[in-house]
C-alpha cells in the first residue's frame, strides 16, 4: 500500500501556472503507476494525467494535453503535476492516485486527500 499527500494547490489567475506535488510513503512506490485526477463541484472525478512506474510513458486527458506535464522522482517518492496556461474550467480538487492495473476509478489502489486549485477569470 502507498500513502500520498498532495500540496501546491491555491488560487491563480487564468493563464497562470501551478505545480502540484504528491509525496508518497511506502517501499512499493516505485512499482506503482501514478496519476492525477480532479473533481469539480457537482461533477464526477475525472482522469487528468498518469505516468508509468519507470517514468517512460505519460498519458493525458485531452482537456489538459499540451498544458499539463506529469513527472516523478522515484528516489524521492514524489510525483508532480506542472500546470500551465490554466483556465477557469481547471478549477477542482486535485487528487494523487496510485494504480497497478489502469485508470478507471475502480482500478485506483490509493488516493491522496486532495488539494484545491482555483483559477479566476
Amino acid at each position: 500500500q502507498v500513502h500520498m499527500v498532495e500540496s501546491g494547490g491555491g488560487l491563480v489567475q487564468a493563464g497562470g501556472s501551478l505545480r502540484l506535488s504528491c509525496a508518497a510513503s511506502g517501499r512499493a512506490f516505485s512499482s506503482y503507476d501514478m496519476g492525477w485526477f480532479r473533481q469539480a463541484p457537482g461533477k464526477e472525478r475525472e482522469f487528468v494525467a498518469a505516468i508509468t512506474w519507470n517514468g517512460f510513458n505519460t498519458y493525458y486527458a485531452d482537456s489538459v494535453k499540451g498544458r499539463f506535464t506529469i513527472s516523478r522522482d522515484n528516489a524521492k517518492n514524489m510525483v508532480y503535476l506542472q500546470m500551465n496556461s490554466l483556465k477557469p474550467e481547471d478549477t477542482a480538487v486535485y487528487y494523487c492516485a496510485a494504480s497497478e492495473t489502469g485508470w478507471a476509478l475502480y482500478q485506483v489502489r490509493s488516493w491522496g486527500q486532495g488539494t484545491q486549485v482555483t483559477v479566476s477569470s
